[in-house]
């Protein structure tokens, strides 16, 4: 009997919406994103991974999920141990059992401002033991005072406002509480035609809001505004964004292509990777781990 390759998925209703907010932005670009990407995107770097991974290597197929879990782990190491977590924008769960094991909290909270991606990601939440609460960053459906440790990997640049989910996290921590976060930095606006084209570009896909462009600089100033201290901030794009980028280059290159998705879907892809590695080569985007406690 022949065995047939699977065939590749085909447009959805959720890609067309994604296509129509690139020209008209809802009110929650964030959801209707990761709606469209769902539970098995073909350029995830990894299986149930949305994060982009902090790497050892040039980025390689046989690290990419290790990759992934190395970034969560290292992002939860400054936070207390055996205390109740916030994981602010859990993605699609993967990273709340990783966040678990290398905590061993009283509790873990994960909210999420779709409700679609907590019920795709319920196993994995089921897992950890955490509860999954549907909310909006900026307005976290937490009592004050009642968190010891603040999480949030790759998700800050998609906020209505950092100052505002600064703000929150200020709110919701306990005194000794601690932030860490992984975020995306914009350390210059584009300039000129094609760093433009790609800036813009880039913001309309993934549904990004101007307030996203931020400095590493300004991230911290806008944390140290909202009363939090000893802010600290690491840049990490060569561990991050350059080997990411090495993974979904070979990927798109490969041939016969590995990812099974429409081709479409790859043409927009390879487009999206090449502005994406111009923003990168040229110095405007950056990587950064911020730690800060409330005090």
């Amino acid at each position: 009997m022949a065995i047939h390759p699977p065939r590749p998925a085909g447009w959805t209703s959720r890609h067309l919406r994604h296509i129509a907010g690139i020209f008209r932005q809802d009110h929650n670009p964030a959801a209707r994103v990761y709606e469209s990407i769902g539970s098995d995107f073909f350029l995830a770097p990894a299986p149930g991974w949305l994060n982009l991974g902090l790497w050892e290597g040039p980025g390689s197929e046989e690290e990419a999920d290790t990759a992934c879990r190395r970034l969560v782990q290292t992002v939860a190491a400054a936070l207390p141990e055996a205390g109740v977590i916030l994981d602010v924008g859990n993605g699609l769960g993967t990273q709340d059992p990783v966040i678990v094991k290398a905590l061993r909290p009283r509790g873990l909270v994960a909210v999420n401002i779709t409700e679609w991606q907590l019920s795709a990601g319920r196993d994995q939440l089921r897992e950890a033991a955490a509860l999954g609460v549907a909310g909006d960053a900026t307005r976290l459906p937490v009592a004050g005072q009642s968190i010891d440790g603040v999480i949030s990997i790759e998700a800050a640049f998609h906020f209505r406002s950092r100052r505002a989910f600064f703000d929150e996290c200020f709110r919701v921590l306990k005194p000794g509480g601690v932030l860490s976060i992984s975020d995306i930095a914009t350390e210059r606006l584009p300039l000129g035609p094609l760093e433009l084209l790609a800036g813009i570009t880039q913001m309309r896909v993934f549904g990004l809001r101007p307030s996203a462009a931020m400095t590493a600089d300004q991230i911290a100033g806008a944390a140290r505004a909202a009363g939090f201290t000893a802010v600290d901030v690491t840049v990490c794009g060569d561990l991050v964004i350059a080997p990411a980028l090495q993974l979904i280059g070979h990927r798109l290159r490969a041939t016969p292509a590995a990812p099974a998705a429409p081709a479409g879907q790859r043409t927009a892809a390879r487009l999206l990777l090449s502005q994406v590695e111009l923003l990168w080569r040229r110095q405007i985007i950056q990587y950064i781990l911020l730690r800060a406690c409330r005090p």
